[in-house]
C-alpha cells in the first residue's frame, strides 16, 4: 500500500515520465490536456492528464535513487507498467556539451550504491533499461532529426564528490556521463516488473575548460525538455 503517494490506483497511467525537478512537472504538464493534480504529498508533484486522448502521468521522484526509488516503487503499485525518467545530467566524456541529450542504455553504481544493495545483497542489480522501449525512443529521434549521444551513464550517490579527476576516470570506463537515479529506475524495473528508460539533458559539464563553471536549470533547459518529452509521449501514444 503506497504512503507516501496519496493518490487513488485509477490517478497513475499505465504510461509513466519520471523528473527530479517538481518544476519540470509543471513544464512538462503543458503538454498534456485535462490536467489534474493527484499527489503532493512529501513534495513529490504527481499530474495526470491526457495526450492525444490517452492518459499520462508525470511524477516527481526528488534527488538521489533511494527517494526515486520509493517514488517508482509507489507508481508501479499504483498501476504504472512503464516509466521513462527525463532528467539532468553532467558530461562526463569529451564530447559531451550542455544541452546534449543521452539516452542512457545502463547504468554503472558503486557496489550496494543506489540503495540497491539492500534488495539485492551480494550481488549488483541488473541496471539496463527496457530493450524495446529505449530502442522505439532511439528510433523516434532519428526519425524526427533530434541529435543525441548514446551509451551507458553512471548513477552516483554523492552530488559533491564529482570533480573533472572523476569524470576523466569514468570516461575511460565507457560512461558518458554522470546522474543519480538511472541504475535504480532500472533494476527495480526488472525487478518488479514495469519497462524503464532515461533521456537526459546535459546541465553541465566535468571536463576541459568549462569543467564545473556552469550548470543550466530546468527553466533555462525548458526548450530541451518539451522537446524530449513531446517525443517520448508520440512514442508512449504510437505503440502503448
Amino acid at each position: 500500500m503506497p504512503i507516501h503517494i496519496k493518490a487513488s490506483p485509477g490517478d497513475i497511467a499505465e504510461n509513466t515520465i519520471a523528473v527530479g525537478d517538481p518544476g519540470r512537472v509543471d513544464i512538462l504538464s503543458g503538454l498534456l490536456s485535462n490536467v489534474k493534480t493527484v499527489n503532493i504529498h512529501r513534495g513529490f508533484k504527481i499530474v495526470t492528464g491526457l495526450y492525444n486522448g490517452k492518459k499520462v502521468t508525470i511524477a516527481t521522484h526528488g534527488v538521489g535513487a533511494p527517494s526515486a526509488s520509493i517514488v517508482f516503487e509507489e507508481l508501479r503499485q499504483l498501476g504504472a507498467k512503464r516509466i521513462v525518467r527525463i532528467g539532468t545530467t553532467g558530461g562526463v566524456r569529451k564530447d559531451t556539451r550542455i544541452g546534449d541529450v543521452i539516452v542512457a542504455t545502463g547504468a554503472a553504481y558503486t557496489v550496494n550504491g543506489c540503495g540497491l544493495g539492500q534488495y539485492m545483497p551480494g550481488i549488483c542489480g541488473a541496471a539496463s533499461p527496457d530493450p524495446v522501449l529505449t530502442t522505439r525512443i532511439i528510433e523516434s529521434m532519428e526519425e524526427h532529426g533530434i541529435e543525441y549521444k548514446k551509451g551507458p551513464v553512471f548513477s552516483s550517490d554523492a552530488f559533491y564528490a564529482e570533480d573533472p579527476s572523476f569524470a576523466e576516470r569514468l570516461s575511460h570506463y565507457g560512461i558518458v556521463a554522470v546522474e543519480m537515479e538511472a541504475a535504480a529506475l532500472f533494476a527495480l524495473g526488472w525487478l518488479r516488473g514495469f519497462e524503464t528508460a532515461c533521456v537526459l539533458v546535459v546541465s553541465d559539464v566535468l571536463h576541459g575548460e568549462e569543467a564545473m563553471k556552469k550548470y543550466l536549470t530546468t527553466e533555462e533547459l525548458a526548450e530541451v525538455f518539451l522537446k524530449v518529452a513531446k517525443l517520448v509521449l508520440d512514442v508512449f501514444h504510437k505503440y502503448y
